[in-house]
Protein backbone atom coordinates (compact mmCIF):
# COMPACT_ATOMS: atom_id res chain seq x y z
CA UNK A 1 0.00 0.00 0.00
CA UNK A 2 1.36 3.41 -0.89
CA UNK A 3 1.50 6.27 1.58
CA UNK A 4 -1.74 8.13 2.08
CA UNK A 5 -1.60 11.88 1.48
CA UNK A 6 -3.62 14.00 3.92
CA UNK A 7 -6.03 16.65 2.66
CA UNK A 8 -3.61 19.40 3.68
CA UNK A 9 -0.15 18.57 2.46
CA UNK A 10 1.62 20.25 5.33
CA UNK A 11 2.91 18.08 8.15
CA UNK A 12 3.00 15.00 5.96
CA UNK A 13 6.14 13.96 7.82
CA UNK A 14 4.63 12.84 11.11
CA UNK A 15 7.65 11.08 12.54
CA UNK A 16 7.80 7.33 12.97
CA UNK A 17 4.16 7.00 14.00
CA UNK A 18 1.17 7.92 11.86
CA UNK A 19 -2.53 7.14 12.03
CA UNK A 20 -3.88 3.66 11.62
CA UNK A 21 -6.17 3.82 8.62
CA UNK A 22 -9.51 2.13 9.32
CA UNK A 23 -12.17 1.73 6.65
CA UNK A 24 -14.36 -0.79 8.50
CA UNK A 25 -17.16 0.81 10.55
CA UNK A 26 -17.45 -2.21 12.85
CA UNK A 27 -13.78 -1.89 13.81
CA UNK A 28 -14.31 1.80 14.60
CA UNK A 29 -17.39 0.88 16.68
CA UNK A 30 -15.38 -1.72 18.62
CA UNK A 31 -12.69 0.84 19.44
CA UNK A 32 -15.30 3.33 20.64
CA UNK A 33 -17.10 0.75 22.75
CA UNK A 34 -13.87 -0.42 24.41
CA UNK A 35 -13.10 3.10 25.63
CA UNK A 36 -13.94 3.77 29.28
CA UNK A 37 -14.37 7.54 28.97
CA UNK A 38 -14.67 8.63 25.33
CA UNK A 39 -15.38 12.22 24.31
CA UNK A 40 -16.88 13.50 21.04
CA UNK A 41 -15.56 16.94 20.06
CA UNK A 42 -17.91 18.64 17.60
CA UNK A 43 -16.67 21.34 15.25
CA UNK A 44 -18.48 23.97 13.14
CA UNK A 45 -18.11 22.05 9.87
CA UNK A 46 -20.90 19.79 11.12
CA UNK A 47 -23.27 22.71 10.63
CA UNK A 48 -22.05 23.39 7.07
CA UNK A 49 -21.86 19.92 5.57
CA UNK A 50 -24.76 17.66 4.72
CA UNK A 51 -25.04 14.20 3.22
CA UNK A 52 -28.22 13.81 1.14
CA UNK A 53 -29.81 16.75 2.95
CA UNK A 54 -29.00 15.49 6.46
CA UNK A 55 -26.63 17.77 8.38
CA UNK A 56 -23.56 16.06 9.81
CA UNK A 57 -24.50 17.36 13.27
CA UNK A 58 -27.41 14.90 13.13
CA UNK A 59 -25.01 12.02 12.44
CA UNK A 60 -22.83 13.20 15.33
CA UNK A 61 -25.78 13.24 17.71
CA UNK A 62 -26.81 9.74 16.63
CA UNK A 63 -23.25 8.49 17.28
CA UNK A 64 -23.14 10.15 20.70
CA UNK A 65 -26.52 8.71 21.66
CA UNK A 66 -25.80 5.20 20.35
CA UNK A 67 -22.50 4.97 22.26
CA UNK A 68 -23.47 7.17 25.25
CA UNK A 69 -20.56 9.54 24.57
CA UNK A 70 -20.41 13.00 26.16
CA UNK A 71 -20.30 15.91 23.72
CA UNK A 72 -17.95 18.88 23.68
CA UNK A 73 -19.27 21.68 21.46
CA UNK A 74 -16.71 24.04 19.94
CA UNK A 75 -17.20 27.34 18.11
CA UNK A 76 -20.88 28.11 17.52
CA UNK A 77 -22.06 24.49 17.62
CA UNK A 78 -23.80 24.98 20.99
CA UNK A 79 -26.44 27.22 19.38
CA UNK A 80 -27.45 24.56 16.85
CA UNK A 81 -27.46 21.86 19.52
CA UNK A 82 -29.79 24.01 21.61
CA UNK A 83 -32.08 24.43 18.58
CA UNK A 84 -32.15 20.64 18.26
CA UNK A 85 -33.03 20.28 21.96
CA UNK A 86 -29.64 18.90 22.99
CA UNK A 87 -27.53 20.30 25.81
CA UNK A 88 -23.80 19.64 25.26
CA UNK A 89 -21.85 18.21 28.19
CA UNK A 90 -19.26 20.96 27.73
CA UNK A 91 -18.48 23.98 25.58
CA UNK A 92 -14.85 24.78 24.83
CA UNK A 93 -12.86 26.52 22.15
CA UNK A 94 -10.98 23.88 20.10
CA UNK A 95 -7.63 25.01 21.50
CA UNK A 96 -8.99 25.05 25.07
CA UNK A 97 -10.24 21.48 24.92
CA UNK A 98 -6.92 20.30 23.50
CA UNK A 99 -5.05 22.06 26.31
CA UNK A 100 -7.33 20.48 28.91
CA UNK A 101 -6.92 17.03 27.36
CA UNK A 102 -3.13 17.30 27.56
CA UNK A 103 -3.32 17.35 31.36
CA UNK A 104 -3.47 13.74 32.62
CA UNK A 105 -4.93 15.00 35.92
CA UNK A 106 -7.84 16.84 34.29
CA UNK A 107 -11.16 15.44 35.51
CA UNK A 108 -12.86 15.46 32.09
CA UNK A 109 -16.12 17.01 31.00
CA UNK A 110 -18.17 14.90 33.44
CA UNK A 111 -15.66 15.18 36.29
CA UNK A 112 -15.14 11.38 36.23
CA UNK A 113 -11.50 11.41 35.09
CA UNK A 114 -9.69 12.34 31.92
CA UNK A 115 -10.85 10.81 28.69
CA UNK A 116 -9.09 7.83 27.15
CA UNK A 117 -10.46 8.29 23.61
CA UNK A 118 -11.19 11.63 21.94
CA UNK A 119 -13.14 11.63 18.68
CA UNK A 120 -12.90 14.75 16.51
CA UNK A 121 -15.70 15.45 14.05
CA UNK A 122 -16.23 18.60 12.02
CA UNK A 123 -13.12 20.54 13.01
CA UNK A 124 -11.48 22.50 10.18
CA UNK A 125 -8.86 20.12 8.77
CA UNK A 126 -5.79 22.32 9.30
CA UNK A 127 -6.77 23.11 12.91
CA UNK A 128 -7.69 19.48 13.49
CA UNK A 129 -4.35 18.25 12.24
CA UNK A 130 -2.44 20.66 14.49
CA UNK A 131 -4.62 19.76 17.47
CA UNK A 132 -4.04 16.07 16.86
CA UNK A 133 -0.30 16.70 16.60
CA UNK A 134 -0.32 18.38 20.00
CA UNK A 135 -2.21 15.46 21.56
CA UNK A 136 0.01 12.91 19.83
CA UNK A 137 3.14 14.46 21.34
CA UNK A 138 1.89 15.74 24.70
CA UNK A 139 -0.97 13.44 25.72
CA UNK A 140 0.28 9.84 25.65
CA UNK A 141 -2.49 8.91 28.10
CA UNK A 142 -5.21 9.11 25.43
CA UNK A 143 -6.03 7.90 21.93
CA UNK A 144 -7.48 10.06 19.17
CA UNK A 145 -9.87 9.27 16.36
CA UNK A 146 -11.43 11.27 13.54
CA UNK A 147 -14.77 10.95 11.75
CA UNK A 148 -14.13 13.49 9.00
CA UNK A 149 -13.78 12.35 5.41
CA UNK A 150 -10.07 13.18 5.27
CA UNK A 151 -7.05 11.23 6.45
CA UNK A 152 -5.41 12.76 9.55
CA UNK A 153 -1.89 11.34 10.00
CA UNK A 154 -1.53 12.65 13.58
CA UNK A 155 -4.59 10.79 14.90
CA UNK A 156 -4.28 7.30 16.30
CA UNK A 157 -7.19 6.14 14.12
CA UNK A 158 -8.33 7.88 10.95
CA UNK A 159 -10.68 7.37 8.05
CA UNK A 160 -9.26 7.45 4.52
CA UNK A 161 -9.80 10.34 2.13
CA UNK A 162 -13.31 9.52 0.98
CA UNK A 163 -13.56 10.74 -2.59
CA UNK A 164 -17.33 10.34 -2.71
CA UNK A 165 -19.80 11.50 -0.10
CA UNK A 166 -21.74 8.25 -0.59
CA UNK A 167 -18.78 6.32 0.86
CA UNK A 168 -18.61 8.60 3.89
CA UNK A 169 -22.37 8.42 4.42
CA UNK A 170 -22.32 4.61 4.23
CA UNK A 171 -19.48 4.51 6.77
CA UNK A 172 -21.30 6.82 9.23
CA UNK A 173 -24.55 4.89 8.91
CA UNK A 174 -22.76 1.56 9.42
CA UNK A 175 -20.93 3.00 12.42
CA UNK A 176 -24.21 4.08 14.00
CA UNK A 177 -25.77 0.66 13.31
CA UNK A 178 -22.76 -1.13 14.84
CA UNK A 179 -22.81 1.13 17.92
CA UNK A 180 -26.53 0.43 18.42
CA UNK A 181 -25.90 -3.34 18.20
CA UNK A 182 -23.25 -3.06 20.92
CA UNK A 183 -25.61 -1.41 23.43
Amino acid sequence: MSALIPFHRVNVLTGIKSARLIEDASEYADLIQKAKRPLLVLGPRLLEWALDGKLLIEYALEIAKAANIPICATAHVKGKLTELGVKPDSVYDAVEIVNALKDPDWKGVKRAGNHDLVIFFGIRSDLGEQSLSVLKHFAPHLKTMTLCKFYYPHANYSLPNFRKDEQWKAFLENLIDNLKKGE
